[in-house]
């Protein structure tokens, strides 16, 4: 009995399902560099319980025979699977087939590729594919790809964040194809290519034999036009002054394209990073669509990445040129009957292509754009274990994003982000260094996630503001925190209460307070029509004032309108006047020294002392103890314009210009060696007795 069979038919398919389970009528497919191949198969069987769900995701191999009989395989997974109902005598189905790569399209994140050390786009790229299961792939790029501290995958694929990369650093990518079975390669020069089966082609003048597996059926050779010049320029904050541009002449040169440029920036590289590579790899991007041939073959094994000759052509200067194949579609059917003993088939296969000479540079064209942050966005700061400021010496810190679900915040989880303040000087301007665990408001360069800038901070449930509100919106300021580990009750600060009757400036500080003038200093307190304009001043321990210090003319003037009081409650008060004169001046009235208890010194080294007093009395009364009045050296004198009296309870001492009274009970005058008593005129009287007594006593 005659079964369905692929056997010896020039297309056949293999499933799943076993053997001539599904049987290929044909099939029509697109491969190109850097892109997803896709194929669409049309087959037939005589199951009609073929599960389309079943066959979703699963691995499927397909190929068309060589004229020398050796099969050429595609291979990939089904991602698509559709019974299309019943034929003459047969059920139909179609696949399609797309490569494992294609899966990436299926999934997407929010991640930061950061390592320890600075990766590259390929070490970004091979550790994705490994993570994600794609590990057919050959590695053949060999440029050096510049160290990147920081690359975002934001709201991307994973296939488009990976084309992305590719295409950015000008490296393409082709599928090979084998039985049951496709690998990926990865490639950056010419010499990334391979050579294909059919290695030399040929488009015969005699169109009735250009039916041979290696005859062209059709050749167009194509020049487009392409700018002249490539120019790229950048910013690096760590070398602000260096020029950072970069320029690539066309080595390409048509009528009118040299005084055309395309300019970019940012150009992508920085002081670090040689400026010439992402410049050159533009303008080979423009180049390598100069100059390209299309055209259709039978030629089996064309294959995007293959290199082919043009061994034949009926115009001698088509004649001799290699050829990288970037573009070829499929096209095979099989007609006649798929039963055992059905005879001979009739197969048609058929391909158009599109190529480019294979000494050029193939470059991926940019047609995935970086994506870009719309808006802000917010994170908490993060940094090592047991800090709470991280930074760098430029001010820099490190960030989480709340979509970043790898971070471990820590300072692993970001690059080192530029903190935006409101002035930034050399050496001056403001700073304020966002503290681990505080949320922060992020803006990106042009909307570029891979160079965030902070921009401010923003409270949260965690992080509340440092006055109650909304009971203290009168109150606005700046309120530091003790570190490390400090407490609520370790801060500086500076308030303003705005509330109208109670405006205040509060400064408090944690411990030191320095105040640097360099010039003058005014203060004024109460005027403008405030209020009275009290000062109070309480200094928990030691004040010092020194005026003048470095400079001869400093000078301290002191204006009190009123009182003055000064009350020392323990200790000493010392005035020194270490040179110059001491004046104390009392326009009017009264000036009163009390000493309660203990002694006073006054001593004069050197010089003269002088008390005046223009008008008024002057009074000095001692309630308890004694007075002595000592000269080592000189004289004393007092003088009085009326009189001087010395009292000591009845008994007194009088002067006056009239003379001298002596008055007291008992008067006393002794002389140890002489007493003269002599006058123009002396008397001696007494009411009750008059003694003279004496040794010898002479009255003349």
């Amino acid at each position: 009995m005659a079964i369905l069979t692929q056997d010896d038919r020039p297309i056949a398919v293999e499933t799943i399902l076993g053997k001539d389970k599904l049987l290929l009528m044909g099939f029509t497919g697109e491969e190109r560099l850097s892109g997803l191949f896709s194929f669409d198969l049309r087959m037939l069987s005589e199951d009609d319980g073929i599960k389309s769900r079943d066959m979703v995701g699963t691995k499927i191999s397909f190929h068309v025979r060589h004229q020398d009989g050796e099969p050429r395989w595609f291979n990939g997974i089904v991602n698509s699977f559709t019974y299309s109902g019943k034929g003459d005598r047969a059920h139909l189905y179609r696949a399609h087939v797309v490569p494992q790569f294609w899966l990436l399209t299926r999934g997407s994140d929010c991640r930061v590729h950061e390592s320890e050390e600075k990766q590259t786009a390929g070490d970004i790229i091979q550790a994705m594919l490994k993570k994600l299961g794609i590990t057919q792939f050959e590695w053949k790029a060999t440029r050096g790809l510049r160290k990147r501290a920081y690359c975002v995958q934001y709201r991307e694929s994973h296939f488009d964040f990976i084309s992305r990369l590719l295409e950015e650093e000008g490296i393409y990518y082709y599928f090979v194809h084998a039985q049951g079975s496709h690998t990926i390669v990865f490639a950056d020069t010419p010499e990334g290519t391979f050579q294909l089966k059919d290695r030399e082609a040929r488009l015969s003048a005699n169109v009735a034999v250009r039916d041979s597996s290696d005859n062209l059926g059709e050749w167009s050779h194509e020049f487009d036009f392409t700018t002249g010049k490539f120019t790229t320029a950048d910013y690096d904050f760590e070398t602000p002054s260096k020029s950072l541009k970069s320029e690539k002449k066309s080595v390409i040169s048509v009528e009118g394209n040299s005084g055309l440029e395309f300019y970019d920036f940012p150009g992508a590289f920085d002081s670090k990073f040689d400026g010439a590579e992402p410049t050159r790899l533009r303008i080979e991007e423009e180049e390598c669509s100069h100059e390209s041939a299309t055209g259709t073959s039978e030629c089996r094994s064309f294959s995007p990445g293959g290199v082919f000759t043009l061994a034949e052509h009926h115009t001698s200067s088509e004649v001799g040129g290699d050829w990288l194949l970037t573009a070829v579609e499929h096209h095979a059917s099989l007609g006649g009957s798929y039963y055992s003993g059905g005879g001979a088939s009739d197969e048609i296969y058929q391909n158009t292509f599109r190529c480019i000479p294979a000494s050029v540079p193939f470059r991926p064209p940019r047609q995935r754009a970086k994506p870009r942050v719309m808006g802000l966005q917010s994170a908490i700061v993060t940094g090592p274990s047991g800090e709470e400021i991280y930074t760098d010496k430029y001010g820099r810190i490190k960030i989480q994003f709340h979509w970043d679900r790898l971070g471990q915040k820590n300072e692993t989880t970001s690059m080192w982000v530029r903190v935006a303040t409101p002035w930034a000087g050399n050496n001056w301007g403001m700073i304020h260094i966002p503290r681990i665990g505080q949320e922060v408001l992020v803006s990106f360069l042009e909307g570029d996630p891979d160079y965030p800038v902070v921009i401010g901070s923003m409270y949260n449930a965690m992080n509340m503001p440092p006055y109650g509100l909304p009971n203290n919106k009168t109150q606005s300021g700046i309120k530091s925190h003790s570190t490390k580990k400090g407490s609520d009750q370790n801060f500086n600060e500076i308030r303003f209460e705005d509330k109208k009757g109670e405006e205040e400036i509060y400064v408090h500080a944690e411990k030191d307070f320095n105040c640097v003038i360099e010039n003058n200093e005014t203060r004024k307190v109460g005027y403008e029509d405030k209020d009275k304009g009290d000062q109070e001043v309480d200094i928990y321990n030691d004040q010092k004032l020194k005026v003048g210090i470095g400079s001869s003319a400093g000078s301290q003037t002191v204006d009190i309108f009123k009182d003055r009081t000064v009350t020392l409650k323990t200790g000493n008060d010392t005035l020194t006047l270490e040179k110059g004169n001491m004046s104390v001046v009392l326009k009017m009235g009264n000036s009163e020294t009390t000493l309660d208890m203990g002694s006073e010194t006054r001593t004069l080294k050197m010089g003269n002392a002088e008390t005046t007093l223009d008008m008024g009395n002057l009074t000095t009364t001692l309630k308890m103890g004694n007075q002595v009045t000592k000269l080592n050296l000189g004289k004393s004198t007092t003088e009085a314009m009326q009189a001087i009296e010395l009292k000591v309870g009845p008994s007194s001492i009088k002067i006056d210009p009239s003379g001298i009274t002596l008055s007291g009970v008992m008067i006393k005058v002794q002389g140890q060696a002489m007493t003269e008593v002599s006058g123009a005129m002396t008397k001696v009287a007494g009411s009750g007795m008059v003694q003279i007594q004496g040794g010898i006593t002479m009255i003349n």
